[in-house]
């Protein structure tokens, strides 16, 4: 299969680079793609004739977001909307990731594919924007939400956990709810969803869900480090956006594609970053 990538240079781009070695694989960042530019878009799948376009490009900032709307936008939504215009205009099929931030929260289970969206921040709202705009334009896709995405490669919470090790305590919040996904088991799910043809909306990540308090004192005991971690409210580490307190992600889609225990990820993260 011949893959273009937009979002190579991220997390998951660098995961997916990993798990779909058997195939041919077009990378682009930022600079070598703007999926914000409809010409420059229509210019790449032309010139590399896809198979499929697998879309890990996305605006993460969600703090950020709130002060710089329309730049999240672009990405999270214009972006998408012209990928799907392009790869549908050319039947290709496109896959989409989006995030368990188009949930607001207020659940007292775990979201799953036919739960109704109800975003509470820029973020979310931006990823739903473009989730709408690739069911409107392009029948053939994918669209994959997942939750707390982690790899030894890039910026994330347990990398800036990680870094924090060191110290006698450390704070977690322990009033926010989530799947934690590491990001080779991310990407070999998606492996398995793109040779299926079943399009349609997706949920993806570790299975399970735990607070980020339990996250980080179950990361800290493989670690086996003496940091101590201390469970505080949402509220005393307050933050610009708001974040779903509740997002446990789960899946009643068919075919059923379950990620490993997000215990299991958070291992492996150990093994591979030791």
């Amino acid at each position: 299969m011949h893959i273009l990538l937009p979002g190579a240079g991220g997390q998951l781009g660098h995961a997916i680079q990993g798990i779909f070695s058997s195939h041919k694989i077009v990378t682009c960042d930022r600079q070598q793609l703007d999926i914000t530019d409809l010409d420059a878009v229509r210019a790449a799948v032309a010139t590399h004739a896809p198979d499929l376009v697998l879309n890990a490009a996305a605006y993460n900032a969600v703090d950020q977001a709130e002060r710089d709307p329309e730049a999240a936008y672009r990405a999270n939504a214009l972006g998408p909307r012209n990928l799907a215009l392009v790869t549908a205009a050319r039947g290709i099929p496109f896959l989409h990731m989006s995030t368990n931030y188009v949930f607001d929260g207020l659940s007292h289970r775990p979201y799953h594919e036919f739960d109704r969206p109800h975003p509470q921040s820029v973020y979310g709202q931006s990823k739903l924007a473009g989730e709408e705009a690739v069911r409107a334009l392009n029948p053939r896709h994918y669209i994959v939400r997942t939750s707390w995405v982690y790899h030894t490669h890039g910026k994330n919470f347990i990398q800036t956990m990680r870094a924090l090790s060191r110290q006698p305590e450390v704070q977690v919040v322990n009033d926010q709810f989530g799947s934690p996904t590491y990001a080779p088991h991310l990407a070999t799910a998606l492996a398995r969803l793109v040779t299926t043809e079943a399009f349609g909306t997706y949920h993806m990540a570790g299975r399970g869900g735990t607070s980020r308090f339990e996250l980080i004192r179950t990361f800290y005991a493989l670690l086996g480090v003496r940091s101590q971690v201390k469970p505080v409210p949402s509220t005393e580490m307050p933050r610009l956006a708001q974040c779903p307190s509740y997002a446990v992600l789960t899946t009643l889609q068919e075919p059923s594609i379950y990620l490993p225990p997000w215990q299991d990820g958070l291992a492996q993260f150990v093994q591979s970053a030791l």
